[in-house]
Parts: structure tokens; C-alpha cells; sequence
């Protein structure tokens, strides 16, 4: 958690981050305080009743770019330990169904992110509030003000931490692998092109966009509107419960 100046002590803008940051803070604090699902006692993904993608689907590309620094916080994520794809298994089922069923057209997936610890969620709040890096800033959310990212593109509960959600993009696969094709923006590009009906996307890129949310819809996994790469199994196997275990 950064060390904020006492509201006393501080400038105006000074007091103003620090309000904000107490503010985020009680938000956390209360949506896992009861307010949200419920956090459940499981301690590893047996227990969960999840399984890794890659047991269903061993072709499948997983990059859980929260196990790396090549994310919008510029550093791994606490709680991601391994670049390991965890999902209840209703929903590791369908998304195996796509794949197979993309894999028979050319095409294929990559995964960028799929179960995520409560306190990681967390850990995003605690980004939110924290200064700006002006370089992860013109990376990742060059025209939208950091504190306006929640909560459009970062929530207080996530549909991840039920282990019902997953992040994606959709590849071009030959006899020599898989490749990613342009979706008009990377992967966590907080930006309303990154909004999957976005206005100005090339037809290549609207195609691509096009092709994975129907892919996915015909196995029941539905598109959140404001990123191309998010879906969550509707309706969610157990939607009032998150966990909280590392990704191992």
C-alpha cells in the first residue's frame, strides 16, 4: 500500500490523491467485507473444483501476462505465481470447445488471463490510487485518467476471482504455430477503441473481433462491451462465490 501524507500536512492536489486513495481503500475493504460473493475457503484449485485449460485443451496458447511485468502495473501481480490458467470446470469444458472448434478453421486462442486471486483484485484497487507511471500511462491508457478506470475497466469483485472469466485474443495457425491477429488494440488497452464495437477498426479488424465473440457465444461465453478480450460462461456456474488461492 504507498504511505499517503496526513490530509493535514498535505497540499491541495497532495490532499486531494490522498482522499482518493482512502476512498479506493474503503471500496476494497467493502466489497470483501460481505458485500460481494462470498470468498471461499479452498486453498488450491481441487478444491475449487477447477481445472487448467491445458488438460482439456493441450494445444491452446496460455500467456498470463499478471505472472510477468508485461502488464499495466509494469510488475507481476501478487497472487500470480505461474503461468497457469485456472477455471471451474464448466467453464474450462466450453472454452475447450472453442478452441476445437477454431482450431478445425485455421484459427486458435491465446490466453491472457482466466482465474484471479481476490487479493490480487485488490492489489488493482490499491494501482488505481496509487500516482500515475507516466510510462505505464502511455503504454496501456494514454487517453483516459487513471482514477477514471474504475470502474468501467477495473472492478472492486471480478468475475475472474469466481473462476468464470477469461481474457483472450483469437490467432492465425499454420503447420508452423500460431500467431495473434490485430485486434485493433493490444491486450488491457484501457481506451474506448478497446470497446469491442468500437467506431474506426479497419474490416480486418472488425472481422477479427467479429469472428472470436462468435466463437465464443456458441459455447455461452459472453463478451463484456468495453474489452474485446473479456468473457465470462453465462450463466456463471457459482456466481456468489470468489477464491482467494495462489496461481501455482
Amino acid at each position: 500500500m504507498p504511505t499517503w501524507p496526513s490530509p493535514g500536512s498535505a497540499t491541495v492536489p497532495d490532499r486531494r490523491l490522498w482522499a482518493f486513495a482512502a476512498f479506493a481503500s474503503l471500496l476494497a475493504s467493502a466489497a470483501w467485507a460481505g458485500e460481494g460473493p462470498r470468498i471461499s475457503a479452498a486453498t488450491d484449485p481441487a478444491a475449487a473444483g477447477m481445472v487448467d485449460i491445458r488438460e482439456l485443451a493441450p494445444d491452446i496458447d496460455v500467456e498470463m501476462r499478471y505472472a510477468g511485468e508485461d502488464n499495466f502495473t509494469g510488475a507481476p501481480v501478487p497472487g500470480y505465481e505461474a503461468n497457469r490458467c485456472w477455471l471451474l470446470r464448466p467453464v474450462a469444458e466450453a472454452l475447450a470447445r472453442v478452441q476445437a472448434g477454431l482450431r478445425a478453421q485455421g484459427y486458435g486462442l491465446r490466453i491472457y488471463d482466466c482465474y484471479r486471486p481476490a487479493h490480487s483484485v485488490r492489489s488493482f484497487v490499491r494501482w488505481v490510487a496509487a500516482p500515475d507511471d507516466p510510462v505505464q500511462k502511455a503504454r496501456w491508457y494514454p487517453g483516459v485518467d487513471k482514477r477514471a478506470l474504475m470502474p468501467g475497466y477495473i472492478a472492486e469483485t471480478s468475475g475472474h476471482s469466481r473462476g468464470a472469466t477469461v481474457d483472450l485474443t483469437l490467432q492465425s495457425c499454420t503447420a508452423g504455430g500460431c500467431m495473434p491477429l490485430d485486434m485493433g488494440t493490444p491486450f488491457d488497452f484501457f481506451d474506448p477503441r478497446a470497446h469491442t464495437d468500437a467506431p474506426g477498426l479497419d474490416p480486418a479488424q472488425r472481422a477479427n473481433r467479429d469472428r472470436l465473440r462468435a466463437a465464443m457465444a456458441e459455447q455461452g461465453l459472453a463478451n463484456y462491451p468495453q474489452e474485446w478480450w473479456h468473457y465470462s460462461l453465462k450463466p456463471e456456474p457459482d456466481p456468489g462465490t470468489a477464491y482467494d488461492f495462489p496461481v501455482r
